[in-house]
């Protein structure tokens, strides 16, 4: 998947536009829930060599969150990879050209649930 296919399906399925917050690495995007601005997944075009691959390129990958009991499993998959730069027990990392486009928009979806946080009004049980 492309990055420019990516902005526009997150875009469209959960009306954010990216972030730029990172002024030392401009093309990192962040992309954030309109009421408490967590992050739900970002893109990160990082160096190949920082990949233990070929220098010369970057490799676009797409880090969400996931259920840490997912998380093996998940990393058996072509294309999901441990967390690039974010904890490897909760998030893991897509490289975009390798993974299955119908596996990146359910990673997606799960990364936007997990990190949507609690309906306001509602308190915490216990």
């Amino acid at each position: 998947m492309k990055a420019e296919t990516l902005f526009a399906a997150i875009a469209e399925r959960y009306g954010t536009a990216p972030d730029y917050p990172f002024a030392h690495f401009p093309e990192y995007a962040v992309f954030r829930h309109g009421g408490n601005r967590k992050w739900f997944a970002a893109y990160l075009p990082v160096p190949a060599e920082k990949l233990g691959r070929t220098p010369g390129r970057n490799v676009p990958l797409l880090n969400v969150k996931c259920r840490p009991e997912h998380i093996g499993a998940m990393r058996a998959q072509a294309g999901i990879l441990p967390a690039y730069h974010m904890n490897k027990e909760h998030w893991l990392s897509i490289e975009l050209a390798r993974a299955d486009e119908a596996l990146i928009r359910q990673l997606l979806d799960d990364s936007f649930r997990l990190t949507q946080g609690r309906p306001q009004g509602k308190k915490k049980a216990g």
